[in-house]
């Protein structure tokens, strides 16, 4: 009977909402910039060809729950393209009418993007892109990040290595610019919390395949002499955003130690395994509908739309600059699976939301830490915080 009250609340509510608005047409984009890259350590990390894609599919299923009761459709186009191609692809999608974006791409790319799709006043969300300046000095207006920072990330692991008491550590940084990204973070990071970074060194990558045997040989007899002759450590953070050698790190150190960051326990915003708060069922919907286990780029597709989902139902507007003051107003909220309702931070358009801490079969933990505490939400413990984001695009 309770059920059936509820449900009854729960359409009339829908239906107050439908009449008090007019039927509105969503219509979104996710654009993926497929880049050249080297096949993953793992052949269970091999790309899917819907990746980020198969959130949207869900995500307007979702959407299109609450919009059927509103009068309210959601329609989504992909497109996946070359570097190139990416400004064409842009362009044509903006002729057709298209003014709200989730794009997975690479800072560069997804900074010159943003910048055409402010031209045509469209709403850029990203979806992928962890660098820490596009929610900082390199940040705009017009765009919306999903995705978490480095910083973000960084912080997540180093709040669980100090909640375990895990204080000194060894830093094995990658010699790519998108790894030194990473470990800056990680050392930024150490610093907020008061962890000491005992040894500091690079890995260079070498110059063979690490899926055939010769490969995983040559890490084999690697690893060891890199890591021999350390400092004492607790712990050994892997910073290695380019996928070389992070993943080889548990079992060939030449001192056995727990392994966080790229490898070992990895922070993510989701992963097939995580049940908690209601995830199972999303996990269910996602597999049914896909084939396959969820990525990380399909859950921030799929919270990006999701966004733009809660920002048409409850504001009654699909105008790009409508559905981005809902988003950044006290207003919004929006649950996520991960224990609490995520929020976008007003100063730099960067979504609050849990990190996954996954160890490649479970969630280990979820960041922010018991403890770790905040004026105005602990979420807040986790990358820029207002004062010292130099961000000013959104005041």
């Amino acid at each position: 009977m309770r059920v059936l009250v509820m449900t009854l609340w729960a359409l009339c509510s829908l239906t107050a909402f439908a009449g008090a608005g007019l039927a509105l047409d969503a219509r979104a984009a996710v654009l993926r910039i497929d880049y050249p890259t080297l096949l993953p350590i793992s052949r269970y990390d091999l790309t899917p060809a819907d990746l980020g894609f198969a959130g949207a599919a869900l995500a307007d299923e979702d959407n299109g729950t609450t919009g059927s009761f509103l009068g309210h459709t959601y329609e989504t186009t992909t497109v996946a393209t070359p570097p190139e191609r990416a400004d064409a692809a842009l362009d044509a999608l903006i002729a057709d009418g298209v003014r709200i974006l989730v794009i997975l791409a690479r800072a560069d790319d997804l900074l010159r993007l943003t910048d055409r799709a402010a031209e045509a006043g469209a709403l850029v969300f990203n979806a992928a892109a962890p660098d820490t300046a596009l929610r900082d000095q390199a940040c705009r207006a017009n765009l919306l990040h999903i995705a978490p920072s480095h910083t973000m990330n960084a912080d997540a692991v180093a709040q669980f290595a100090i909640w375990k008491k895990w204080t000194d550590w060894f830093l094995l940084e990658g010699i790519n610019p998108a790894d030194q990204a990473m470990g800056a973070a990680f050392r930024a990071a150490a610093n907020k919390f008061g962890a000491r970074i005992v040894e500091d060194r690079s890995f260079a990558d070498p110059s063979r395949s690490r899926r055939t045997d010769s490969g995983h040989v040559l890490v084999q007899r690697q690893l060891p002499l890199d890591t021999q002759g350390t400092r004492e450590h607790d712990v050994v953070i892997a910073a290695d955003a380019t996928d070389y050698f992070a993943r080889y790190l548990s079992y060939h150190l030449w001192t056995p130690r727990p392994v966080m960051g790229a490898g070992g326990l990895r922070p993510v915003t989701m992963h097939g395994a995580h049940e908690a708060w209601g995830a199972t069922q999303y996990q269910t919907r996602f597999e049914e509908l896909t084939g396959r286990y969820v990525q990380p780029e399909d859950y921030n597709v799929w919270l990006a739309l999701r966004v733009v989902g809660e920002a048409v139902t409850r504001a009654n507007t699909v105008d790009p600059d409508g559905i981005r003051d809902y988003a950044l107003s006290d207003t919004f909220e929006l649950a996520a699976f991960k224990g609490q309702k995520v929020t976008f931070r007003d100063w730099n358009g960067q979504l609050r939301q849990p990190i996954l801490l996954y160890d490649g079969m479970i969630t280990v933990s979820v960041s922010p830490q018991d403890g770790f505490l905040h004026r105005t939400s602990p979420l807040d413990t986790l990358g820029l915080d207002r004062p010292e984001s130099t961000c000013t695009a959104f005041n």
